[in-house]
């Protein structure tokens, strides 16, 4: 450091033009050459360390959803049996026997058993109708096949029920394609049931369809094909035979013939009804 300062009073003595700029050039460069790194104080810049670059977000292209609850259906009720208490079959006809029905014959109606058939006719505007003498029922069930060959419009055919001479239920089936039920009593109908429509029942003739009735106590059931129709209730007659009947309507007549009845017992009590308060 001593031999740096000489050098630079020996500057100083140069001319004067010059002293100024060389003087600081001097001192520049003299202290530059004279000044060891070594004996420089250096203090270490720290470098940042490097910010760490986030991952980019995955994309998920098929993302999972939650899997759905079944759903629950709703349990309906079975059809209940609307014949229930069907026991034996306690009569059969093949209208073979002419001697246990009304037969009858005449220019208006008529009533005869053919080919193991019970057959009536009617001319126009007139009622026909034939009973069966051995039997009286109360509880029970009963099927006949009927068969129109001549039938139209507002005609009616069909059997009746809990029967007697002067009274009886009369389930009427009508070629326009309704059914409906009356009650008749010496001369005195009762409609128990308007004409409903019927899918089960014939629009004219030939045709062919099987009636069932179901009879309990003061309630009866109607079936058409084995399809049950409505239920009446009505406790006027609770017991007698079984009949069929023909009506012609028209200004043509009427042709229907009767085969295969069954009847079965029924056991059965109906429910007692809650009285409406």
């Amino acid at each position: 450091m001593k031999a740096c300062y000489q050098k630079y009073l020996i500057s100083l003595r140069r001319p004067s033009s010059l002293r100024g700029l060389c003087s600081v050039l001097a001192m520049t460069m003299i202290f530059t050459s004279c000044t060891s790194l070594d004996s420089l104080n250096v203090t270490p810049v720290e470098i940042p360390a490097t910010e760490t670059v986030l991952p980019s977000p995955t994309i998920d292209w098929f993302p999972s959803t939650a899997t759905p609850t079944p759903g629950v259906f709703a349990t309906h009720p079975a059809t209940p049996e609307m014949r229930p208490g069907l026991g034996e079959t306690s009569v059969t006809d093949d209208f073979s026997d002419p001697s246990i029905w009304d037969i009858a014959a005449s220019d208006e109606a008529s009533a005869a058993i053919e080919n193991n058939r019970l057959v009536l006719a009617a001319q126009s505007g007139v009622y026909m109708l034939s009973f069966r003498h051995d039997l009286v029922l109360d509880d029970h069930y009963a099927e006949i096949t009927a068969r129109p060959s001549l039938c139209r419009g507002n005609d009616e055919y069909g059997i009746l029920i809990r029967a007697s001479t002067a009274a009886y239920y009369r389930i009427a089936l009508s070629c326009n394609g309704t059914v409906h039920v009356d009650r008749l009593n010496h001369g005195t109908k009762l409609t128990l049931q308007k004409p409903l429509p019927s899918g089960d029942v014939p629009p004219g003739a030939p045709s062919e369809v099987r009636i069932g009735i179901w009879a309990v106590g003061a309630e009866m059931r109607l079936f058409l094909n084995g399809r049950y129709q409505f239920s009446i209730r009505e406790p006027s007659f609770p017991s007698g035979t079984i009949g069929v009947f023909v009506s012609s309507a028209g200004d043509t007549a009427v042709i229907v013939s009767f085969s295969n009845l069954v009847i079965q017992n029924v056991d059965y009590i109906l429910p007692t009804r809650t009285p409406l308060p």
